[in-house]
């Protein structure tokens, strides 16, 4: 196999995966379960199709950048920032589509992790003559689509866990109030993370105490699927997150739990399903079954506890604000761990830093992930 480390690539070999991963990029949260993959037809030098998989059930990239490029695909080059499937799903197989177009090289990102496609597609297409090159900005792509490589391994939806910190460690006053800890420009690149997201979690103290709304606030025309885990479903019967003409919501309770309030809710459009075990991993396996790829959390240090120690929490982004609140009892971000020994202590890595305004982002992933 012609991999990227076998031959030499040019700064344009990399310009145009680039370019895919841009275009890839502008469908971000809308694939699920599918990954998001661009696409590029060029002529010697010259960029003559484009494309990018915008939705579930629609064409793959690389139809919209044939159907661009029209009769200057034969004998063109084609990017694709993943490799071409090889199989008949919602779709027909772009392996066909670029054979029947006569294009001369495939340059591809990466290898599918999925099965049904991992290096199928390549063998495809080098049997019917085509030069292909492989792993091209391959570290890139595969950041692009974490969630779905997550999702293929691992057959649950990548977890991201997103909290606000003052800089002594607190998410909230001794009171409870907790808006807000970053400034204004934190805030709005949440509701941009939103928007890459296919669901949003977070528990009833959080609805009690905050009464959010969890939409991307007018980012894109999409919203996220807006999740509560409640044991005991103590809910109010009046909050933002029931009004379901702007975004969907769902709530996992145990079983029996306030049917005269579920009956109320349900009238409203919002979704109810009881669970004899209420866990993160249960509900994750859960949001999995309907095709979620990418799950935010944005709950309190309990919960998010919990999330951590299921295994549910691959990736974490902690903003701080330099703010000291102080208080013995104002709650944290991350709840009991039963972690004794700072040398226990889970180590972030991948790490970034990232400064917004006057806040601090630390991105980083959990071990294993």
């Amino acid at each position: 196999m012609n991999t990227s480390a076998d031959l030499k690539l040019t700064s344009f070999d990399q310009e145009m995966m680039q370019r895919c991963l841009q275009l890839a990029a502008k469908a971000s949260g809308k694939t699920s379960p599918n990954p998001m993959v661009g696409s590029v037809v060029v002529q010697g030098s010259t960029i003559v199709g484009e494309g990018f998989h915008p939705e579930v059930g629609q064409p793959h990239a690389e139809i919209f950048a044939l159907r661009e490029a029209g009769e200057k695909a034969n004998g063109a080059t084609i990017y694709v920032s993943l490799e071409p499937c090889n199989h008949y799903g919602r779709t027909p197989p772009c392996t066909e589509a670029l054979i029947a177009a006569g294009v001369s090289k495939v340059v591809v990102g990466m290898v599918d992790p999925n099965p049904r496609v991992s290096g199928g597609g390549i063998a495809r297409l080098r049997d019917a003559g085509i030069e292909v090159i492989v792993g091209v900005e391959e570290s890139a792509c595969r950041q692009l689509n974490e969630a779905f490589i997550h999702r293929i391994l691992y057959q649950l939806p990548f977890g991201l866990l997103k909290y606000a910190m003052t800089l002594d460690g607190k998410i909230a006053a001794t009171s409870g109030h907790s808006a807000w800890v970053t400034k204004k420009a934190s805030r709005h690149l949440v509701h941009q993370i939103r928007n890459t997201c296919d669901a949003v979690i977070i528990g009833g103290n959080t609805v009690r105490r905050d009464n959010p709304q969890l939409t991307t606030h007018g980012i894109s025309d999409r919203n996220p699927l807006r999740v509560v885990m409640t044991q005991n479903l103590d809910l109010p019967a009046d909050c933002n997150l029931w009004n379901t003409d702007i975004a969907s919501t769902l709530i996992f309770t145990q079983q029996g739990n306030n049917p005269q309030l579920q009956n109320q809710l349900r009238d409203k459009g919002v979704e109810i399903i009881e669970l004899a075990d209420l866990t993160p991993k249960v509900v994750m396996k859960h949001l999995y079954d309907r095709g979620l790829s990418k799950i935010l959390w944005e709950c309190g240090g309990t919960l998010a506890a919990k999330a951590i120690a299921d295994g549910v929490i691959q990736k974490v982004m902690a903003f701080i604000a330099p703010k000291i609140i102080g208080g013995v009892t104002a709650p944290s971000p991350v709840g009991d761990l039963n972690l004794t020994k700072m040398t226990d202590a889970l180590q972030l890595e991948r790490i970034k830093l990232q400064a917004i305004d006057s806040d601090i982002l630390v991105e980083g992933y959990l071990p294993n992930h």
